[in-house]
């Protein structure tokens, strides 16, 4: 068994996300997200098939849902649960620092 840290092997001067997938069955993903100063393209909306339960374990984002234009803040140890097909983008995350997500998915 080799033992692996979350917060290992963060991106140095990456200007773009990384997603990096820890787990990945049929059923759910487990996945790592790392942004830094990171958000959505303008007019792009996420619309998954499956359910996502995401966690902030470093740094702060903003997520915005199409319904209602209702914005969310997360910091270090927020986290929500994303119905499949609820459009929803990240607004914002931290341009001084990284920020670590971790997301699962499930159906």
């Amino acid at each position: 068994m080799n033992v692996h840290n979350i917060f290992q092997y963060l991106p140095a001067g990456r200007t773009d996300e990384l997603t990096e997938d820890l787990v990945s069955r049929d059923a759910f993903r487990i996945e790592r997200i790392v942004s830094h100063g990171n958000s959505s393209t303008p007019g792009f909306w996420y619309d998954q098939a499956e359910d996502e339960w995401v966690i902030v374990l470093a740094g702060s984002a903003r997520l915005r849902f199409e319904a209602g234009a209702e914005s969310v803040e997360l910091g270090p140890g927020d986290y929500l649960n994303i119905p499949a097909h609820v459009r929803h983008r990240v607004d914002w995350t931290d341009p001084e620092c990284d920020t670590v997500w971790l997301a699962v998915f499930y159906r």
